[in-house]
């Protein structure tokens, strides 16, 4: 683990068992402009999918005017897998006077659609000229090569475009963090699902709203994370929900939830991998309820348990 990279078809066929060993997550092109779409998206979707690694759709950019933007947003959208963690504009090419507006077009209908988190690739070189800081978007990607840190803020940098990355024959865009998100907001830690209706504030108790991290809420309550997951019970530090009471330090502990074993019978295809995020757990705990000695053997008929 701890890689980041970007993919799209110049990588060709991906072994995605050996990547998934190396990757974070990994951000997934689905488009160059509305009329190329990239040939090996799919497969890595599939790829990605089979081993358990997070993802992002990125799409490269080529709108003339901010209708075309729209459209071109739309038909990222539609093609887009939605198991995405995030959307992304990649905006490098000038294609239009006022990119500015371009970009923030596009942005906008893909929140519109449904995007939940949705972020800004741009150019350092064209940064200033297309007024990127004035665009609003959840996050900024920005490339630099061979030297320092992008003299912009950013929360992803890209950092080479010789990266290796096993599973991958040639060379990788790679990236890192390095902004104040952590790895949890670009994995699925940000808490997105609908509101309760009418939710009451509770006393000793913050009420989840949309964009809330476990580490934020421990921050601005003087806490830490590990305290938060112990007096809630939390199995998952990564995964909150909108409208979800998080009870502080003070209060009386959650209850450990029950939680009836789940089985399953091993068919032809399955790995560990796949049945961790086909079932929402973990393969160290599936290796763990089942003494598995190695996740990668596994035979055909073979009874599982997985929640």
């Amino acid at each position: 683990m701890s890689k980041i990279a970007d993919l799209s078809h110049h990588q060709g066929n991906i072994n995605w068992a050996n990547a998934s060993k190396e990757l974070d997550f990994a951000i997934l092109r689905v488009q160059d402009g509305s009329r190329v779409i990239d040939r090996q998206y799919k497969n890595y979707v599939a790829g990605a999918k089979q081993y358990g690694v997070p993802f992002g759709n990125y799409a490269f950019t080529r709108f003339v005017s901010i209708a075309d933007a729209r459209v071109e947003a739309r038909d990222f959208w539609n093609r887009g897998d939605k198991s995405a963690e995030f959307w992304i504009a990649d905006v490098e090419v000038k294609t239009m006077d006022d990119m500015r507006a371009g970009a923030q077009a596009f942005i906008d209908e893909l929140r519109r659609l449904g995007a939940k988190k949705v972020g800004l690739y741009v150019g350092h070189h064209v940064y200033k000229q297309f007024q990127a800081d004035k665009i609003k978007a959840d996050f900024v990607w920005i490339p630099r090569y061979g030297g320092p840190e992008p003299s912009y803020p950013c929360d992803l940098w890209q950092y080479t475009e010789t990266g290796r990355l096993a599973g991958v024959a040639g060379n990788v865009d790679l990236n890192r963090l390095t902004g104040s998100k952590s790895l949890s907001y670009f994995v699925g830690g940000m808490a997105t699902a609908p509101p309760a209706a009418n939710q009451k504030p509770v006393a000793n108790a913050h009420i989840v709203k949309a964009g809330d991290t476990l580490s934020a809420i421990a921050k601005k309550y003087k806490t830490t994370v590990a305290e938060l997951v112990r007096i809630n019970g939390l199995k998952n530090p990564d995964v909150i929900r909108v409208g979800q009471t998080i009870k502080l330090p003070g209060s009386a502990p959650a209850k450990a939830p029950t939680q009836k074993a789940v089985y399953h019978t091993v068919k032809h295809g399955d790995t560990v991998s796949g049945l961790a995020v086909k079932f929402k757990v973990t393969q160290a705990q599936i290796k763990s309820w089942n003494q598995l000695k190695d996740i990668n053997k596994i035979n055909v008929g073979q009874k599982l348990r997985v929640k």
